[in-house]
């Protein structure tokens, strides 16, 4: 009888059974994602199980039915525990079991930090459990977005993005969807539908979803963006999107692939905190279309009591925050946490003390301080997993500091940087850089340029201009009142 069942095909005789067992300390089952790949590489799906590009989530428990060979698996649950990695080989119809214990090595719910991943289009249906398999506290998932429209009354529905030719925005905080499906490439204009959000949703949240987006200046300057995505879906857990895409390209000369885009990324943010303009960092994986896992690049904001959705996005409000894709870095100035302003009436410099811990499983060289700009400190690293670290800083001028890490990985931006911190001295307050408001100035004036040749029929053309003429008189503005170089 076995041998019908194997010349109709209903039985391999090359395949084996493999299962996974991966419990947490306490020898439960813990959720967590599998990365499996066979011998040339190919990921490896298990049924019934949510499948992305290269990796499935469990339960804590997977069964698949392969081939006979040898296998290759990474497991993770996110940035807060150990990564394993391992082999199997599949030598005959004997069941393997890979069991496994993948230990906690950082408790940031218990230091009052939660996180989130604002990017994510991923099945409704899977949500939960791609939530645990993360340990990610908040997962809005996208339902509408440009020509489609899957609204659904739901937990983690309330949120869109509007993508088209000026970039993206992301809409979260919706009590119901707004009607993008008529937009073309340029009409109307993103503007139109930042309004009807605010006035459908008065506690709407719109995101930039990158920096690098040619309508950027513009959003900027309406003062309706509440972050901007700093760690976000170019940055991928195996590589990086080596262009801008439509955005406004780099100099790739100066700034070269794989890493450039990332660094492209870091200088803008910088420009724009450099103008006076107070936004806090934000994080997206855009699970679902691009190559990442949910909860890659996550934003943690800091909660003093239980964690809620309106506590949490008031968090972010405030820029008690940091956003990575792997090192978890938290950061006091005086015992205060990123967004805090700290100010002095008179001119003199202001000093402050700095507490780092760094929670790493990818080596970074150093921490580096980042003050208008521009790298004033270097903090040089241990090979520790754990690491604690002390530093005066000196404020000699108004602006703003950060501090940020990267990963000695070459071939993805890896990274964490804290929301910045502000500082407020004598009578000129916030500082506005000359050279950053220009960078911005400069840039309207080019994407109106692209306005005029995308959309010739002159009245569509005058409509979609005018947000962008708007915006080149508020930087025009911004350059008068510099008060810095």
């Amino acid at each position: 009888m076995l041998a019908w069942f194997l010349v109709l095909g209903l039985i391999d005789a090359d395949a084996a059974k493999l299962s996974f067992e991966i419990k947490n300390e306490d020898g439960q089952p813990v959720p967590c994602r599998i990365h499996l790949f066979d011998q040339d590489e190919k990921p490896q799906r298990a049924v019934g199980l949510p499948f992305w590009r290269d990796h499935f989530v469990c339960p804590g428990v997977a069964e698949l039915e392969l081939p006979v060979g040898r296998y290759r698996y990474e497991i993770e649950r996110g940035p807060e525990h150990e990564r394993l990695t391992g082999d199997v080989t599949l030598s005959d119809r004997s069941p393997q079991k890979v069991r496994l214990t993948l230990k906690r090595i950082a408790d940031l719910r218990g230091e009052g930090w939660h996180s989130a991943d604002l990017h994510i289009h991923r099945p409704l249906s899977q949500i939960d459990l791609l939530m645990k398999a993360e340990d990610l506290d908040f997962a809005p998932v996208i339902t509408w977005w440009n020509r489609r429209n899957h609204w659904e009354q739901n937990t983690h529905s309330q949120a869109g993005e509007d993508e088209r030719e000026g970039g993206a925005l992301l809409f979260h905080r919706m009590a119901r969807p707004i009607d993008i499906t008529k937009s073309t490439r340029e009409l109307p204009s993103p503007m139109v539908y930042v309004e009807q959000a605010r006035k459908r949703n008065p506690g709407v949240w719109i995101d930039i979803e990158k920096p690098f987006w040619w309508d950027v200046p513009v959003w900027l300057a309406s003062g309706k963006m509440q972050s901007i995505g700093v760690a976000n879906n170019h940055m991928w857990r195996s590589r990086m999107l080596p262009s801008e895409a439509w955005g406004r390209a780099r100099d790739t000369e100066r700034l070269p692939p794989p890493l450039g885009n990332g660094f492209w990324t870091q200088e803008i943010y910088y420009h724009i905190l450099n103008t006076g303009i107070r936004i806090p960092p934000s994080a997206g994986s855009a699970s679902g279309v691009l190559g990442n896992p949910l909860g890659y690049n996550r934003v943690y904001v800091h909660l003093d009591g239980k964690f809620s959705e309106t506590a949490w996005w008031d968090g972010l409000a405030k820029g008690n925050c940091f956003v990575t894709n792997g090192p978890l870095l938290r950061v006091r100035a005086n015992g205060r946490l990123p967004g805090a302003v700290f100010s002095a009436e008179a001119s003199e410099p202001l000093g402050l003390e700095l507490e780092l811990q760094l929670t790493t499983l990818d080596r970074l060289a150093k921490l580096e301080v980042v003050q208008n700009g521009r790298v004033t400190q270097t903090i040089p690293c241990t090979d520790d997993r754990n690491q604690a670290h002390s530093l005066a800083l000196t404020a000699a001028e108004s602006g703003w500091f950060l501090i940020r890490g990267i990963a000695e990985n070459q071939k993805t931006f890896r990274f964490a940087s804290t929301g910045p911190f502000y500082v407020e001295l004598g009578q000129g307050k916030r500082r506005i850089s000359k050279t950053s408001s220009r960078f911005f100035l400069d840039w309207v004036i080019e994407r109106i340029e692209r306005v005029r040749a995308n959309v010739p029929d002159e009245s569509q053309q005058a409509e979609v201009l005018r947000p962008h003429e708007m915006a080149r008189k508020f930087w025009q503005q911004r350059l008068r009142q510099a008060n810095a170089e």
